[in-house]
């Protein structure tokens, strides 16, 4: 019931919000109907206290590689710095994907992003660096609809990808998951979008 409550209480606060993608203002996955990109974007999350991936870092790096593998995108862009302790998201994965069969040039290292926002803004001035305009984004399921949101900003061609967990998940997680990005989000609508801004 919280769940659904939750959803329904975002729903609304989402509704009015133009998201530059006309007939799915709330949620969306995509704003272009391209199936191949010119990069692959994996989004950060921690590494464990030894340096190791996380459950959830290897999930995104995996199903990154098996994208890659079937030909979506000829190379990944791995974001994240050292947000959580001292190892560098980013290249942690670079790393994984290194393991899983990815050339290394085929790797693009972007290790200073904080946040999800950064994520996708340094994300985005590495394509146009190299003049690549479309990119399947990377990450965990619940974290999609805020990225979504984020991205109608970046001035790309974008669609996100959900990266399935490894492992069973307890029936408590998706609530605490949606829980804390509601939370995210609200703060995303209400204060960072404008005073954190970031133009890719």
């Amino acid at each position: 019931m919280a769940r659904t409550a939750h959803s329904l209480w975002l729903a609304g606060l989402l509704g009015p919000v133009d998201l530059g993608h006309p007939g799915a203002p709330f949620r969306p996955h995509s704003n272009t109907s391209l199936n191949r990109f010119d990069a692959i974007v994996v989004l950060g999350y921690k590494a464990d206290s030894d340096g190791n991936p996380t459950p959830t870092q290897l999930a995104r790096v995996t199903e990154a590689v098996h994208e890659y593998e079937l030909g979506v995108a000829p190379r990944l862009i791995v974001t994240g710095g050292a947000v959580a302790n001292q190892f560098n998201e980013a290249q942690v994965m670079a790393r994984t994907a290194e393991a899983e069969g990815i050339p290394k040039s085929a790797i693009l290292v972007e290790p200073a992003a904080r946040d999800t926002q950064q994520n996708a803004c340094f994300s985005a001035r590495i394509m146009k660096q190299h003049g690549w305009r479309s990119a399947e984004v990377i990450s965990s399921a619940p974290h999609l609809p805020r990225t979504a949101m984020i991205l109608s900003r970046m001035g790309l061609e974008w669609r996100t990808h959900a990266a399935p967990p490894l492992s069973p998940q307890s029936a408590a997680y998706p609530v605490a998951v949606e829980t804390v990005e509601t939370l995210k989000t609200m703060r995303y609508l209400i204060w960072s979008r404008w005073v954190e801004s970031c133009e890719p």
